[in-house]
């Protein structure tokens, strides 16, 4: 994306901020600029400049987009001459539509890979605890066959292993 497309859009949001944020101007400062041109008349963040009809408009705020009776969206100018309200209202569209879809596939991921973590963490403590178990009964395994060995060795192999030794 050229870079300066980027502050233009920057730009006019922020100045779209401001709009908003501003209650009420006085309609006298745009129209008195309505024989200027768009650069004069957009100096002003309270204008709004129409292609159409060549005047400088006071933005109507409580509506938020300009209506067509005002001005159509492709010939309304604000902010900037060379960008117009449809060109704006899809940027802001497309860009936010990639800002909620990127959160959610990080949210899914985030999800996906907890879950994934703690599943991989059971999967290697059972791994752990059977080989732990299978080790303990290999040894006493061992160990019985060592005592067993022993009771040979000894003669103590019978009903009772003891009873040489009363």
């Amino acid at each position: 994306m050229n870079p300066r497309f980027s502050i233009a859009v920057l730009l006019l949001g922020f100045g779209l901020a401001t709009v908003w944020a501003q209650t009420a101007a006085p309609a006298t400062v745009c129209e008195a600029k309505n024989g200027t041109s768009c650069e004069e008349c957009l100096k002003n963040v309270t204008c709004l400049w129409c292609i159409t009809t060549k005047s400088c408009i006071t933005y109507p705020v409580r509506t938020i987009l300009p209506p067509h009776s005002l001005c159509p969206l492709n010939d309304a100018r604000w902010g900037l001459c060379w960008i117009n309200f449809q060109i704006l209202i899809i940027t802001f569209a497309v860009i936010g539509g990639i800002l909620i879809i990127a959160f959610l596939i990080c949210l899914f991921c985030c999800c996906k890979c907890e879950n994934f973590g703690a599943k991989r963490f059971e999967a290697k403590m059972q791994k752990q605890a059977d080989k732990t178990r299978t080790k303990q009964q290999e040894r006493k395994a061992a160990m019985k066959t060592k005592h067993e060995e022993i009771r040979k060795k000894f003669g103590l192999t019978g009903p009772n292993p003891y009873s040489k030794f009363s």
